[in-house]
């Protein structure tokens, strides 16, 4: 079912609950991404010298103190050998 943001616009439900809470957002991102890490059986470590991001800092995403850029998401992706849309599936 699809629901309608401020302007009329068609969204998904898991979208609307993180529209406005972008700590949740962060934390639900997190989630994903260490989800699809381990997945891929990569550790902390192994995916920052992939996708040549600190260490501390994929730590901070997994726990959602940190909101990502397009840019990290996208380096995240080839670190993890996955489609970017993957890190934005089944967040909630």
């Amino acid at each position: 079912m699809l629901w309608s943001d401020r302007s009329g616009a068609a969204t998904l439900p898991w979208m609307a609950k993180l529209y406005d809470d972008p700590d949740r957002a962060s934390r639900a991102f997190g989630k994903r991404m260490r989800e699809l890490r381990k997945r891929e059986g990569v550790s902390q470590d192994m995916l920052a010298r992939e996708a040549d991001i600190h260490p501390t800092s994929i730590g901070r995403l997994e726990r959602g103190g940190r909101e990502p850029k397009l840019t990290t998401i996208l380096r995240l992706a080839y670190g993890l050998g996955v489609e970017p849309g993957e890190l934005l599936n089944r967040l909630d």
